[in-house]
């Protein structure tokens, strides 16, 4: 369930490794046609068979293999090895960690020009998220500076045309706040919250569940923000348990005992 960066990374991960695992075997089988332990990839290896290798080298541990394997595919068209690349420089993970060389790699995912639908869809809604999460804050010591609106046009990309739970979450925050060019809007706010919350994303339905509250659907917010807690990764359980306990105790007996029932049916049933 997507429902953070790291979530996301892992969802992803699992996605290269659903297409790939049916050749895992045969990349570990055929890496001496292209992979030399001394000289490394081999000149005009085949980038898809690279990709292939690099994947089994990452899993077996072999990550300097696996990067200088993904640069070669990624170089020769792979988008899938760009965007591990990205995630790797991102996250620290066999290489030094450096949010302006996966800025880079991100970047160059979102240029490309991938339809909706098409199996490298995945790869660029994650680099659009990313990229609107490094032009939010900006990064330090580099070109990069913050820039909430350009912030927002990689949301909205992502959210609109991909329908990336996280960028419509984002932008359901953005409406909230005004924030990325946007005009404040409850309601837009709403809309962009909830089709992130039907697709299991906590902290949308956390945030969603809470405008409910305030707006005088008790039962049916304090019920998506108690859902949402159960639902939630350590890093965002603090505050949606802040929100989910503020609202519990202006609410009475009866509409808690209601609402903790109705939250076992959306972890049961969804957020319809």
């Amino acid at each position: 369930m997507r429902i953070s960066e790291l979530v996301r990374a892992s969802a992803f991960s699992a996605l290269v490794a659903v297409s790939l695992l049916g050749a895992a075997g045969e990349a570990l089988a055929f890496d001496d046609k292209v992979f030399d332990d001394k000289t490394g990839v081999k000149p005009e290896s085949n980038p898809w068979a690279v990709f292939q290798f690099g994947f089994s080298a990452y899993k077996s541990g072999h990550k300097d293999q696996a990067v200088e394997a993904y640069r070669y595919a990624a170089e020769n068209g792979q988008i899938g090895a760009t965007w591990k690349l990205a995630r790797m420089y991102a996250e620290g993970d066999g290489v030094a960690q450096d949010d302006y060389e996966a800025f880079k790699f991100f970047t160059e995912i979102a240029e490309q020009d991938v339809e909706p639908g098409s199996p490298e869809e995945s790869y660029v809604s994650d680099a659009l998220v990313a990229l609107g999460g490094y032009m939010k804050e900006g990064i330090p010591g580099s070109p990069v500076s913050a820039n909430p609106v350009a912030a927002q046009e990689y949301y909205m990309r992502a959210a609109a045309n991909y329908r990336n739970a996280n960028a419509q979450y984002e932008m359901g925050k953005m409406f909230l706040k005004g924030d990325g060019g946007v005009k404040a809007s409850v309601k837009q706010a709403g809309r962009w919250l909830q089709l992130a919350a039907e697709k299991g994303h906590a902290g949308a339905q956390a945030t969603l569940g809470n405008l409910l509250f305030q707006s005088g659907k008790v039962v049916r917010g304090l019920a998506m923000m108690t859902a949402a807690l159960e639902r939630a990764q350590p890093s965002d359980q603090p505050w949606i348990r802040g929100m989910q306990e503020e609202a519990f105790a202006l609410a009475d007996e009866s509409d808690r005992r209601t609402a903790i029932s109705l939250a076992e049916d959306i972890l049961t049933k969804g957020n319809q």
